[in-house]
């Protein structure tokens, strides 16, 4: 343990899950847990949920679908602004014809974000313990003591990092972070002008744009690529000012700085999300520049994937072996992120060779097949996790699809709002025991006409029945007789034979 002794166990408070930091990813996670009735408590460095500036600015599709699945998107909606189209290299990829509610980007700052999510977690009654970090832990057959650098220790079943990229919950686990070293730096601030600047992104990524997107005008975020990479630490004002000299002919009377910092393209990806009892989400499991807007939507989805699992292993439900699916099912997402937001740096190098690169691209990515495989990696409804041989919708995301059931119409996601799987019957009532499963998987009854149309894939056949896991996407699909269903339910949902876990059976850990 990071430079602490364990602490006494029986003066710890114990909790079943402490989540290490309260972002986007940590406060996703905590509501996941909590919506399955785990007793979690996020330790959060920061007093409040302010940010020093607007930091990441926008959600994709799939993690608005995500958000629309447990009835909170339309909280993010209202408070921010759609466009039909997501970028790529400086290129426009319209999305408006993809098949979701939410075939667009969400124009939204992430202290809005945040908020919102905190405002949410906070309705489920999660506790935040604010000014404070993890400081070390030690983990053992049974859990993990967690040392705090104020207050009393704490005692958890399990320890998840969301620490971000410096993560001393990584470093501690001892969890190597392979990658890239940086090779370009941006200065990012907000800042206010006398004159009015030019508005717009540029070729070699950056630009300026007004932070109230809706009102425009002052204060003004500025993104610049900088000439050098090795920096002793953040800018100054008067490096600032030369930056734009440099890159507009003018500073536009530049002042009042209230966020003025530098990030690169180190791209380190962990080498595995979990050591023990010890998980690791967000950023603290993968770095990469922000070309794409990928990484806040990428975490929020590692703890979607990641929450209805560790769940049941805390409640005993299922072997601790599921967990291991975390991993096999999200390191693959990141790696494929880290790729694309790479590929983006390098076609954003300010020189005439890589202008005539990106115009080609940009040539290609109008021709649809190009465009709709690129966006739909970009949006994340393409995300097909690797269940074996079976139906095309077995791994990916279900459909929003409109339901009629004995109860009136609703929509796929609409059942979704508690987080628990549901076995969805869209054939004639009956045909399958779902007894051993009763109290943890909800059977529906309901019709839907026509097929179902996928991104990339298109129309596909409908199933008579699918298994729907509570991160949205299919654990099987076919006939309630097949064999399989019932092997479905065991291995995501747990066997009733498989016996004690020795975690526990109860969600809490007092």
């Amino acid at each position: 343990m990071a430079g602490s002794h364990p602490p006494d166990a029986t003066t710890a408070s114990a909790h079943a899950v402490v989540i290490a930091g309260g972002g986007p990813t940590g406060l996703m996670l905590a509501g996941e847990l909590a919506l399955a009735g785990i007793d979690v408590v996020i330790v959060e460095q920061r007093a409040s949920q302010e940010l020093d500036g607007s930091r990441a600015g926008g959600l994709h599709s799939r993690t608005l679908e995500v958000l629309d699945q447990r009835g909170v998107a339309d909280r993010f909606l209202s408070a921010g602004k759609t466009s039909p189209s997501l970028g790529f290299a400086g290129t426009l990829l319209d999305i408006s014809d993809f098949p979701t509610r939410h075939n667009y980007v969400l124009a939204l700052w992430q202290n809005q974000i945040e908020r919102l999510l905190a405002s949410w977690v906070a309705e489920l009654g999660v506790p935040i313990l604010r000014s404070t970090t993890v400081a070390g832990f030690a983990q053992d057959d049974a859990g993990v003591d967690v040392v705090l650098d104020a207050g009393a220790p704490l005692r958890a079943q399990f320890l998840v990092g969301c620490d971000g990229g410096h993560s001393l919950v990584r470093k501690t686990a001892g969890i190597d972070f392979p990658g890239l070293d940086p090779s370009a730096s941006w200065m990012i601030a907000e800042v206010q002008m006398t004159a009015e600047p030019k508005i717009g992104v540029r070729s070699e990524g950056g630009g300026i744009g007004p932070v109230n997107r809706e009102k425009g005008g002052g204060p003004y975020g500025v993104v610049l690529r900088e000439r050098d990479v090795d920096h002793a630490g953040d800018p100054t004002l008067p490096e600032l000012r030369a930056a734009l000299i440099g890159a507009y002919g003018t500073d536009y009377g530049v002042h009042s700085a209230s966020r003025l910092s530098r990030f690169t393209d180190m791209t380190r990806q962990a080498a595995s999300y979990r050591q023990g009892r010890v998980l690791l989400a967000g950023d603290a499991a993968h770095v990469h520049p922000p070309q794409g807007g990928q990484g806040l939507g990428t975490g929020v989805q590692d703890a979607v994937n990641l929450g209805w699992k560790l769940a049941q292993v805390v409640t005993g439900t299922s072997p601790t072996s599921l967990l291991d699916s975390y991993h096999a099912e999200r390191h693959p997402v990141g790696a494929r992120v880290l790729r694309y937001t790479s590929a983006q740096v390098a076609l954003s190098t300010p020189d005439d060779r890589h202008q005539a690169l990106r115009d080609t691209l940009a040539e290609l990515l109008g021709m649809d097949e190009p465009r709709r495989h690129l966006a739909a990696m970009l949006s994340g409804l393409d995300i097909h996790y690797d269940l074996g041989a079976g139906h095309p919708v077995l791994g990916r995301r279900m459909p929003d699809l409109e339901l009629r059931t004995a109860e009136g119409p609703t929509r796929v996601f609409a059942l979704m709002h508690d987080a628990r799987p549901i076995l969805l019957n869209l054939g004639e009532p009956g045909g399958f025991d779902l007894s051993p499963w009763e109290d943890r998987v909800r059977w529906v009854d309901a019709r839907h006409d026509g097929d179902w149309e996928l991104p990339l894939l298109g129309e596909v056949a409908a199933p008579p029945a699918v298994l729907i896991r509570p991160d949205g996407h299919v654990a099987w699909a076919g006939k309630l007789t097949d064999r399989g269903l019932p092997q479905a339910l065991g291995t995501w949902f747990g066997d009733r034979g498989f016996g004690d876990t020795g975690f526990g059976a109860g969600a809490s850990a007092h």
